[in-house]
């Protein structure tokens, strides 16, 4: 009895093992033939407007102020500084003293050259005094010989000691251009002892004190002694990229930021593009190709100017914001520089996570477009057709739109054509705009993020 029982409890358990592994089979097979979960679902997605905007596209770079103009003072003679008339931050006139170097050895050389022409001179009067004698005889040689009284030979001596007191007379007068050379060289090297202003301006560096000695330029770099700059003309030097110079062009205005005046925005327009680069991590991964660009500041600074003309460089609609008061810059402050390159007033546009990319050869090749030749398959595969799309919502679903686009700024890009104002398009998530989204796949807005508005 309790064999039976026993044999029916493993049919029981043989029964109900095979209706779950039928189950799970039947739910495989739905679900592979589509008749559940066969994709019907909308995928959420975040939708945008297509609208006029004004859109100026705009190439930010950080650098460092520096002067428009600064001057780098170094003496053209070593020695030591026996007067230094400045101090850093001082302002100066031009032609205005600033230090001396000791002048002794150079004044002594100064006399030296001034004895050494002297006595050039001397010799130089000596040897004209010869030439007289050398010609008296010359005469007198002549004379007699022409009347037979003495040979050919005496009267060839006498010519040549003649033509010898010319020559040493010449060269005696070369002696004296070269003394006087000298002394001239002298003189102007100890002018140099004595060092001016070159120009209006501040010391803005002053790198040697009273009694130091410094090295002239004459025979190699020298000692930077100080520097004389305009503060009241400063501008930003910033590296731009290889890629956003090509947009930047002189004239260009700019709104300028000055890490030590947060929250201020200043006038500023493009006076200078470098032609050469600066190349950094050369033949490396990292490597960066980067131009000069100097920012001229047009709003009034570090001193009370007027300011006169600035308002008709810059158009107020691209830097809205204005300084209220005159700040101080200091070379090597750092700042931030938004040039602005071009401005298209009521362009049609589109926030810029709308616009992407497809292969439309990959495309058409899923579509059944591709010919049945596998030589051309591969053909192809090989050949990509990258065009810009947006997708746009059309009555519940998305709708693929090839668009041309133009300049773009920070938030949004102007659409040239495949878009009309008005218009609602997809801006997210970025998988299934960039990736998955495809052309009349189901979508609705998400409820919790973008516009409420009705759908159409």
């Amino acid at each position: 009895m309790a064999k039976k029982k026993k044999n029916a409890t493993k049919r029981l358990l043989i029964i109900v093992g095979a209706l779950i592994i039928l189950v799970i089979i039947v739910g495989f097979v739905v679900k592979a033939t589509g008749l559940v979960g066969s994709g019907d679902k909308a995928t959420q997605v975040e939708l945008g407007d297509v609208e006029l905007k004004t859109v100026t596209q705009i190439v930010t770079a950080s650098g460092k102020i520096q002067p428009e103009i600064e001057v780098k003072i170094s003496p053209d003679v070593s020695g030591e500084i026996v007067t230094l008339t400045v101090a850093e931050g001082d302002k100066v006139k031009k032609g205005q003293l600033l230090a001396r170097i000791k002048p002794d050895f150079y004044q002594a050389q100064v006399d030296q050259a001034q004895a050494t022409v002297l006595q050039s001179k001397a010799t130089e009067a000596q040897r004209r005094a010869d030439l007289l004698v050398a010609e008296s005889d010359h005469n007198r040689q002549k004379a007699l010989y022409e009347s037979g009284a003495i040979s050919i030979a005496a009267f060839e001596t006498s010519e040549n000691r003649l033509e010898t007191s010319k020559a040493t007379l010449e060269a005696a007068q070369y002696s004296v251009q070269i003394s006087e050379a000298r002394l001239k060289e002298s003189t102007e090297n100890l002018s140099k002892t004595t060092i001016y202003a070159p120009i209006d301006g501040t010391i803005s560096v002053l790198a040697v004190e009273l009694g130091e000695r410094v090295v002239g330029t004459s025979q190699m770099t020298g000692t930077e002694m100080m520097r004389v700059a305009r503060l009241n003309q400063m501008e930003l030097e910033v590296d731009v990229n290889e890629n956003d110079v090509v947009n930047v062009a002189l004239g260009d205005t700019a709104a300028v930021e000055v890490d030590s005046y947060p929250n201020r925005i200043f006038k500023g327009v493009v006076t200078e593009i470098a032609n050469s680069a600066r190349v950094q991590g050369m033949g490396t991964q990292e490597q960066i190709t980067n131009f000069l660009v100097k920012i001229r500041i047009l709003d009034p600074h570090n001193v009370s100017f007027d300011q006169t003309g600035a308002d008709d460089i810059i158009d107020n609609n691209e830097v809205p914001l204005a300084s209220t008061s005159i700040p101080n810059f200091r070379p090597g402050m750092s700042g931030t520089v938004d040039v602005f390159t071009h401005t298209v007033s009521g362009a049609t546009a589109v926030p810029i996570q709308a616009v992407t990319v497809r292969d439309f050869s990959k495309i058409k090749k899923e579509d059944g477009a591709a010919t049945d030749s596998t030589s051309s398959s591969s053909v192809k595969e090989a050949e990509e057709d990258l065009r810009r799309v947006v997708f746009v919502f059309d009555d519940g679903k998305a709708r693929m739109v090839e668009v041309e686009t133009g300049i773009a700024d920070a938030t949004h890009v102007v659409v040239i054509s495949g878009l009309n104002v008005g218009e609602r398009v997809v801006l997210g998530p970025y998988q299934s705009v960039s990736k998955t989204l495809k052309n009349d796949d189901l979508i609705e807005q998400q409820k919790d993020r973008g516009n409420t508005r009705g759908q159409q």
